[in-house]
């Protein structure tokens, strides 16, 4: 296996120690791949998805600009979503990528903090 994703994954084991998905506040879980970037809220407690937006979603599809603009895109819809559902807290797992600033975990985080969401 390539090295780089190896320590992303040795990252994301220590952190899923400590981050859970709970009634109260459910975890937005985030994946990165290098064309598309995917966000889920999960129940870790009963292992349901209860909002999930990717780049791929309808309404972020059409979003023009680079990865970060697409990225803070999915955050708002999938904060939109939330907000619709009833879900104004959550645990950010940012699943072993980098949040650097300026970067495409960051405007997906800081797209989900304007659309609603709070962590």
């Amino acid at each position: 296996m390539n090295k780089k994703i190896e320590q992303r994954l040795r990252r994301k084991t220590r952190a899923r120690f400590y981050i859970k998905g709970t009634d109260e506040r459910p975890r937005l879980n985030v994946f990165r791949s290098n064309k598309h970037v995917y966000a889920q809220v999960i129940n870790d407690r009963t292992g349901v998805t209860l909002a999930h937006v990717g780049t791929l979603s309808a309404g972020v599809k059409e979003t023009e600009g680079g990865m970060v603009k697409r990225a803070a895109a999915v955050g708002k819809a999938l904060a939109a979503l939330c907000v619709e559902k009833g879900i104004k807290k959550v645990v950010f797992d940012k699943n072993g990528f980098i949040y650097k600033k300026g970067g495409t975990i960051d405007a997906l985080a800081t797209g989900a903090r304007e659309g609603g969401l709070d962590f």
